[in-house]
């Protein structure tokens, strides 16, 4: 029986070779690879990359935050790589680790970077950012980047949240973009090479029978993990929100079956939260009051109280505009004024409150870890001062205007009508 679903989008890893670059025949590539890197029949990549008669020649790997195997769980867990593939007979560079960019020594011999990254739609998520510095390191060298490109899982059309400002640029944000930006990552490439890197030899090579409309469920395709706590779809769509309790100290799901979608504490009333949300009508979200014990991260072992999002509209949902106020109706529980150390290997200790998380995070020591998600600290004093989700939102609509502007040059699928 043939368990891989029909595909409406065409990926362009199908046809590699016919597309590949004519000017890059015999090229040495490395390529840039995790889990999600598979052909719709589930083959992965690294596979097609090493098959004999291909115009290219594959020099070595690099993998990103969680591995090229996505074997680290958590978030900021480094790996180490400079081994050696002993199936593929290649070196394996980590990048998330010693070095976050491939290094000059790393490339010798390289001709061009072939980045294959499924992305979700967020700017927290780091693989846009390892692309980011990928470019940059090829741009210096003068080598080429080649992006076959992939469905944003949250669909092309909506856009959401503030634009980053650069004085908070980190790994969770390395360029002024909103938090759901509604791009495919090879757009996204187009766009960092024209405001970043003029004269990079990038190659995007395009998907076919995708639309802005279509989220992944409609692409066809098959849904494989591109990180440990993004296992489903629906994931996906919390995720632009629900990433921002990264920053404080209650649950944001991690060690449960429903990372992002589950939220809690051991300290929260369930049901005040759950009321205080519904009150919002927040646009295609309902909320079940939940209660859960996590096998590791914030509040192992422990009985979480909380909520489960249930997301009832994709279209209508507003993930960002959830999270700001998933973190307002929590903090009105109890807020400590101080930030709070948490060690995600070690977690036991939390308070019964409400706090931000202290630096560091994500390999930046001095700002709040939910500023750099954030992309600014105006937001986090908004909710200080009592300012209301909707409130808040009137201030970054201006933000998604001008971003819908600005990508638009660099959009490779129409937009919808």
């Amino acid at each position: 029986m043939n368990i891989i679903p029909k595909t409406t989008v065409g990926l362009p890893h199908s046809q590699l070779a016919e597309l590949w670059p004519e000017e890059l025949k015999g090229a040495g590539i490395a390529a840039v690879l995790h889990p999600a890197s598979v052909l719709p029949d589930l083959s992965h990549l690294s596979d097609l990359l090493t098959r004999p008669g291909m115009p290219w020649r594959l020099v070595c790997l690099f993998g990103p935050q969680h591995g090229i195997l996505g074997h680290t769980q958590d978030n900021m867990i480094e790996w180490e790589g400079d081994g050696h593939d002993p199936r593929l007979g290649v070196p394996v560079h980590s990048l998330y680790g010693k070095s976050r960019k491939p290094t000059p020594r790393q490339l010798e011999g390289v001709d061009a970077l072939l980045v294959d990254l499924q992305d979700v739609g967020a700017r927290y998520y780091t693989f846009v950012w390892t692309m980011l510095l990928c470019m940059e390191a090829a741009w210096e060298k003068g080598i080429a980047v080649v992006v076959p490109d992939r469905p944003n899982p949250l669909g092309g059309a909506e856009v959401e949240g503030p634009l980053l400002d650069r004085a908070y640029a980190s790994f969770v944000g390395l360029h002024d973009v909103p938090v759901r930006h509604g791009l495919t990552i090879g757009e996204l490439a187009r766009l960092l090479a024209h405001e970043r890197f003029p004269g990079l030899k990038l190659h995007v090579l395009p998907m076919t029978g995708w639309t802005r409309a279509m989220d992944f469920d409609a692409t066809g395709l098959p849904w494989v993990l591109p990180s440990p706590n993004m296992p489903t779809v629906e994931t996906a769509f919390v995720y632009p929100g629900m990433c921002l309790l990264e920053a404080a100290t209650p649950s944001e799901g991690r060690g449960t079956t429903r990372p992002f979608e589950l939220c809690g504490a051991p300290w929260l009333d369930a049901w005040r939260l759950c009321q205080d949300l519904r009150d919002l009508q927040l646009p295609g979200a309902a909320f079940r009051e939940a209660f859960f014990q996590p096998t590791f991260h914030k509040g192992l072992g422990r009985i979480c109280a909380g909520v489960q999002i249930h997301v009832t509209d994709r279209s209508a949902y507003r993930p960002f505009l959830t999270g700001i106020a998933i973190l307002w109706a929590m903090r009105k529980q109890g807020y400590l004024t101080d930030p709070v150390e948490i060690n995600p290997l070690d977690p036991k200790d939390l308070p019964d409150g409400f706090a931000w998380k202290a630096p560091p995070y994500e390999y930046e020591t001095v700002k709040l870890p939910v500023d750099i998600l954030l992309g600014s600290s105006w937001i986090r004093e908004g909710l200080e001062s009592g300012a209301a989700p909707r409130e808040l939102e009137a201030r970054w609509l201006p933000d998604q205007a001008a971003w819908l502007e600005r990508r638009r040059p660099f959009l490779l699928y129409p937009e919808a009508v």
